[in-house]
């Protein structure tokens, strides 16, 4: 899931919220944190989440959509980050209600405002079907979903007029100033000499905690009383003296307003700049896109210091990069400065430039060995793409770039699933493009391919038809070839061995010719299984293990993958048993390094026909159960696929005859219940499987998610790394690692890798 976004550096206070919450979370199916910007909803949504975790059994999924701006991707995006891929062409909602539906689990929205009517339709429905789950959810105003139940969450308390603020910790506002100003001058303390200043502060800050934030900075170059009197004086000024004193929102905007007007003109450039990112981004990304006129190249790391020095950038660090974001509160600042000196449309498009150049270095760089280095940076930028797709579909001359940009990032859409959205944006794009844009037909066959592989038959066939005419008419050979392509998958899929030969064996001399290297190999290992589909097993071996051997040349990972499990379907179907487990554990070692499910639940199935064929019949059970588990997820079934139908019922027949009905499907359970990173290690030979995988030993105090977590720290994975691995959060992540820490009574990772090898020694 999505990390927490920190609205403040250091929680205090919210007692009182924090009972209620977890009071209404025990009594309402939807309870929406409200209150406007700044006053610090998302962190309490967090507590109140691990709060309430064991409530539901540790089920709590934090999704944050600060970064999401279209209400399209919404439910492809929860559904997603619920572990479901996209191979399938129902309604995402439909699937998440299926995935949800007995199951009791706490779902954290936060940050709906923006998207405030598809959040109530998708929450309106899973609450009316999923009568187990809970939806808490933080807007600036109520979804208005029925049986919702609405907590405003207000300013931390105040010390009132003429009462002092006393000890810090009988007013939440005061505690957190006295935190910060710490943060910011460590010998800081609050003394008699300067608690009614304080006061005084947090009451003109009307106890907002990022207001108190952003005003304690100032405490590097003014004393408390400073501080308190400058502010008194602006509000003044706001208000025109009007006794009631300004509102919360106009309190929050005068606070930015005065920090925009204490950064210099440079820093005040890169803050409006620099709001072009919806999501977070690096150096090398702010001087691309931010410097230029008023503020050269050279300034912007300078310049950046300076905003994180006043609290408007936070820095983040991700994999040994520092990384930089705004509030959205801030950001939003931010932009409308932009929009309203005219500057907006140029900084988006620049914005848009970097990450098409982006994508070009992607494309340029991806049949290599640096494939999980670019699917990895591609993650990191995701909300960026979208914001640079954003763009592009809102003028026809701008859709062009953005169709170019999609093509060259495909692989990027296939390897994480993101079928749906591929779609979405296409479809977007190729409405606002005109007739005759260059790469139309490239789209139109890149949307037939999606429409395929989610089964969308019908859409499909339309889509590519539409491909082939306009490649025709154009003289567009290389969306020919793809066209081939296409078509050879479709054939494929429907077991027609000698039309996906012809295709196949086409499109990848078209490709050729067209020195498309990667779309050579795509085309040449399917290819190579078309032949042992037509029944020349001989000729089939040969080009898969040429092409194989092609990729490894290359250091590819992510089609070597597949070409492999060509192989290995191909031995399985036709040929050697022994070969078609080699290949399917030659494949299944890449996937521990790139995690690509559909190709996974793939190799499942095959290692569960190898298994019944070699008389293995409890693990021939527990793979077709593990299989079928990752099937589910990608919202897919292998018997989409014609030729895997017979052999799959003659194995489930097989298994269930020796077994036994009961037994066998005891064993299905079990490995049904494995995660997919325990399902690959044990179709490896590295894990048992049953009630105790993941255990070491009758000493092991880790929790099975404990013991998963602690064998990705030994593979050397970070937390954000693993929480993108087992699909939860990086704080989620995080929390476990400190629990195993504490529990193993260890105090850093190598202890944990190091105590992971010994148990499995043990």
């Amino acid at each position: 899931m999505n990390s927490l976004p920190v609205e403040v550096t250091s929680y205090v206070g919210r007692q009182r919220e924090l009972r209620e919450a977890k009071r209404l979370l025990s009594a309402a199916s939807l309870v929406t944190l409200t209150g406007p910007g700044g006053v610090g909803k998302t962190r309490l949504a967090s507590r109140a989440a691990e709060a309430a975790r064991s409530s539901f059994g540790g089920e709590v999924v934090f999704i944050g959509l600060a970064e999401l701006h279209e209400p399209d991707l919404l439910v492809s995006t929860v559904a997603g980050l619920l572990g479901l891929g996209e191979r399938s062409a129902r309604p995402p909602v439909e699937r998440v209600v299926d995935l949800l539906r007995t199951r009791r689990v706490l779902l954290v929205l936060d940050n709906c405002e923006h998207l405030i009517e598809a959040c109530a339709q998708l929450v309106d429905a899973l609450i009316r079907a999923c009568p187990e789950l809970v939806v808490l959810a933080t807007s600036r105003q109520s979804l208005g979903v029925v049986g919702e139940r609405v907590l405003p969450i207000p300013p931390l308390a105040v010390p009132e007029p003429g009462e002092s603020a006393g000890s810090p910790d009988q007013h939440d506002a005061v505690r957190l100033f006295v935190d910060r100003a710490v943060a910011v001058v460590p010998f800081f303390k609050l003394t008699e000499h300067n608690v009614e200043d304080v006061a005084k502060l947090c009451r003109s800050l009307d106890g907002l905690p990022l207001a108190i934030e952003l005003a304690a900075v100032r405490l590097r170059s003014l004393s408390v009383r400073q501080l308190a009197d400058r502010l008194n004086k602006r509000f003044t000024l706001l208000t025109q003296g009007d006794r009631q004193g300004p509102s919360r929102h106009e309190t929050l905007q005068a606070l930015i307003d005065w920090s925009h007007e204490l950064c210099t003109p440079r820093e005040r450039l890169l803050w409006a700049r620099a709001a072009v990112f919806p999501g977070s981004f690096d150096l090398e990304a702010a001087e691309a896109v931010c410097a230029g006129e008023g503020l050269d190249k050279a300034s912007v790391l300078d310049v950046v210091d300076g905003l994180i020095d006043k609290s408007i950038l936070l820095r983040d660090d991700d994999q040994g990069s520092a990384r930089y974001r705004m509030l959205e509160t801030v950001r939003q600042y931010g932009e409308e400065r932009l929009r309203s000196s005219g500057a907006l449309p140029l900084m988006r498009r620049r914005h848009r430039d970097r990450y098409r150049e982006l994508a070009g270095s992607f494309e340029a760089g991806w049949l290599g060995p640096d494939q999980i280095v670019w699917i990895n940076r591609l993650k990191r930028e995701h909300a960026n793409l979208r914001g640079a797709l954003d763009f592009c579909a809102s003028d026809p001359a701008e859709a062009v770039v953005g169709l170019a940009m999609i093509h060259t990032i495909k692989e990027y859409w296939l390897i994480r699933g993101l079928n749906t959205e591929g779609r979405i944006w296409l479809a977007k794009l190729l409405e606002v493009a005109p007739p005759e844009a260059p790469g139309r037909a490239a789209s139109l066959w890149m949307s037939a391919f999606l429409a395929l592989v989610q089964s969308d038959r019908p859409v499909f066939e339309t889509l590519l038809a539409k491909a082939n005419q306009l490649a025709e008419a154009t003289g567009d050979e290389k969306a020919r070839a793809y066209v081939h392509h296409v078509r050879g998958y479709a054939a494929l899929i429907d077991n027609d061995g000698e039309q996906a030969l012809d295709e196949f064996k086409l499109s990848s001399k078209m490709l050729a010719d067209q020195h498309d290297l990667g779309g050579e190999l795509w085309s040449t290992y399917n290819y190579g299984m078309a032949l042992s589909l037509a029944g020349d097993l001989t000729s089939s071996r040969r080009v898969l293990a040429d092409c194989i051997e092609r990729y490894t040349s290359l250091g590819e990972m992510f089609w070597r993958s597949w070409a492999l499990w060509s192989l290995s379907a191909a031995e399985y179907l036709y040929g050697d048993l022994g070969e078609s487990v080699k290949a399917s554990h030659r494949l299944l070692r890449l996937q521990l390094r790139i995690d690509d499910r559909a190709v996974i639940a793939f190799s499942l199935t095959v290692l569960a026909g190898t298994a019944t064929h070699s008389g293995e019949w409890v693990k021939a059970a527990r793979m077709l159960g593990a299989a079928s588990a990752v099937w589910e997820s990608l919202g897919a079934s292998p018997a989409t696929y014609t030729a895997f139908i017979e052999p799959m019922h003659r194995d489930i027949t097989l298994v269930t005859g020796e077994l036994g009905v009961e037994d066998a499907a005891k064993e299905f359970i079990v490995g049904a219940a494995l995660s997919v990173n325990e399902a690959v290690r044990y179709a490896l030979g590295e894990e048992p499987a049953g009630t105790d995988a993941g255990k070491r030993s009758a000493d092991n105090p880790l929790t099975r998610r404990e013991s998963e977590i602690a064998e990705l720290v030994a593979q050397g994975m970070t937390n954000r790394e693993i929480a993108d691995r087992l699909v939860i959060a990086r704080r989620t992540a995080e929390t476990h690692v400190d629990h195993i820490l504490g529990k193993l009574g260890f105090t850093n990772r190598a202890q944990i890798a190091a105590w992971v090898v010994q148990s499995r020694r043990s």
